[in-house]
């Protein structure tokens, strides 16, 4: 052979070699179901701290064989749960998506404002009252969802959660709704989705499978010694009603009612129910079955009513979450087998973290407490008297900012701007406070770079937030007569939850150490649909190496 002929043909041979090459490298194709896991009030320690007591292949399916992030944070301050979920398919914090809390305070009306409210809408086969959540007319924004359904109106979006808003929020606008009736047992969607439940909703509901959970017992899962790195059961602070496994659900009813039925949500059972309705919904709605990419959020609410009940340290949490990983466990080998390992993309998450109770702060030297709300505003309120001479000037709270009182302001000819000047003074006069922001400081941002100022921007929205916001000191919480412990603040402990991700096509098996937020998840699964970011979405994809 000539030269010439040698080249050529040698050209051609490293041609067919990168091209070769490039189609082995080439991205995978679209997931036929992205199945998003929120564990509600979950923080990353709890999940990087019982690692060696996890089961093969629930938790550990994400931090084997996944792709997993050690530094995963919101980046708002107020952080609860309708907060939470508003953001993780949006890829937008509350100043855009108008969620700045689970509830607040209508400024016009002066009437209580729930996040997921909507008067037009009501629960299907079941009562709805006045602050229930049945439509998504207070999300400001679109989700992945909408952008996928808009695309490609074959697609399904559906959401399932133990609360409603843990479901309505990441349905998105044009997505399905399902949530857990405490009143009953049973799943429902309203009548924003629909006029009536199709035929498998209404065959899940007929077999009352909440019932066989009556009189059942919560055991923990290992021996006693397992647990010595959590708090012991009966805790004195844990109030009159105590707390100890093994726990019987039902313990004092004659037979299943409400009182059953609301109590299995502080249990590891009503996360199994959920699970068992979003089996029922992909069978149902044939989720990841064509080419049509399908979206199934499932919010497991269990952790979180857990933890406020005995704090993210005590047994009962420790146990909770070993009996949520055996419970992903079983619903993986069901997704493997119905669609088909190779065919979803699974994302887990958090809607927010947990504090830890103050009693167990206190114990290891920290200041902490707990402060009433109403000692709060009486404190300010009298310093406002003082300089303005009016008894009440702020008249009440409203996710995490105080509301002043404008027709009080208007009558007496007094300056807002000079008023929340000095309500923010008076707050921060409080042991208690770590920082507060009045609105045109909020507005204008002209506090950029001072403590919390832009992640208190992030939580504050014009249109339906407060006067001044306001964070309190690490490890002090308000005063609740139904929580032990809580969450809602712009610290470590409230803002690191875990993003956890696998998909063999998609993700290898890789711990991440760079700092991402949950803002990231939502750019992160359009790319992998093959469709543009929700318009709001001020996350960037998150830094994932292909397999």
């Amino acid at each position: 052979m000539k030269l010439p002929s040698l080249l050529r043909a040698t050209s051609a041979l490293l041609l067919a070699l990168v091209l070769g090459s490039c189609a082995t490298v080439a991205a995978p194709p679209r997931p036929k179901l992205v199945v998003l896991f929120v564990v509600d009030g979950l923080p990353q320690r709890q999940v990087t701290g019982l690692r060696d007591q996890l089961a093969p292949d629930g938790f550990a399916r994400f931090l084997d064989r996944g792709t997993w992030f050690s530094q995963a944070h919101y980046g708002h301050a107020f952080t609860v749960t309708a907060a939470g979920h508003a953001t993780l398919l949006t890829g937008a914090y509350p100043h855009r998506t108008g969620i700045i809390g689970n509830d607040w305070l209508d400024l016009a009306s002066g009437r209580p404002m729930y996040c997921t409210g909507d008067p037009t809408a009501t629960y299907i086969g079941h009562n709805t009252g006045p602050m229930d959540g049945t439509s998504p007319r207070n999300l400001k924004v679109e989700g992945l969802g909408d952008v996928l359904r808009k695309l490609d109106a074959r697609s399904k979006v559906i959401a399932v959660s133990g609360k409603d808003r843990g479901a309505i929020l990441p349905a998105g606008q044009t997505g399905t709704a399902y949530m857990y009736m405490s009143s009953s047992g049973q799943f429902a969607s309203t009548t924003f989705y629909m006029p009536r439940h199709p035929g498998w909703v209404d065959a899940f509901n007929g077999a009352r499978p909440a019932d066989r959970y009556f009189k059942t017992e919560w055991k923990p899962l290992l021996p006693e010694a397992a647990y010595a790195r959590s708090l012991a059961d009966n805790q004195p602070w844990f109030g009159p009603a105590g707390g100890k496994l093994p726990m019987t659900m039902g313990a004092a009813s004659a037979a299943p009612n409400q009182s059953f039925y609301a109590g299995l949500l502080r249990s590891p059972f009503a996360d199994a129910l959920t699970l068992d309705f979003a089996r029922a919904a992909i069978a149902g709605e044939a989720l990841g079955q064509d080419d049509a990419p399908d979206i199934l959020s499932i919010s497991l609410s269990g952790h979180d009513y857990v933890n406020h009940q005995w704090s993210a340290e005590s047994r009962l949490s420790h146990d909770h979450l070993l009996q949520l990983d055996r419970l992903l466990q079983s619903f993986f080998a069901d997704l493997d087998r119905t669609v088909g390992r190779d065919n979803y993309v699974a994302v887990l998450s958090a809607d927010h973290g947990f504090m830890p109770a103050p009693e167990v702060s206190k114990a290891q030297g920290r200041d902490a407490g707990r402060i009433p709300s109403a000692q709060m505003l009486a404190a300010v309120n009298t310093a406002l008297q003082a300089r303005f001479g009016h008894p009440k000037l702020v008249v009440t709270t409203s996710a995490s900012a105080l509301v002043l009182d404008r027709k009080a302001m208007t009558e007496r000819a007094l300056d807002p701007g000079s008023v929340a000047d000095a309500a923010r003074q008076a707050l921060l006069a409080l042991p208690q406070f770590a920082a507060a922001y009045t609105r045109a400081e909020l507005e204008s941002g002209n506090r950029a770079g001072q403590p919390f100022f832009d992640q208190m921007r992030r939580s504050w929205h014009r249109d339906v937030s407060g006067d001044v916001q306001y964070v309190l000191k690490p490890y002090w919480m308000f005063g609740s007569s139904s929580s032990i412990a809580t969450h809602g603040s712009p610290y470590e402990y409230d803002t690191h939850v875990p993003i956890l991700v696998w998909g063999p096509r998609w993700a290898r098996a890789e711990a991440v150490d760079a700092r991402v937020e949950t803002a990231d998840i939502a750019p992160t699964l359009a790319r992998w649909l093959g469709v543009p970011p929700p318009s709001a979405s001020e996350g960037r994809p998150l830094p994932i190496a292909a397999p």
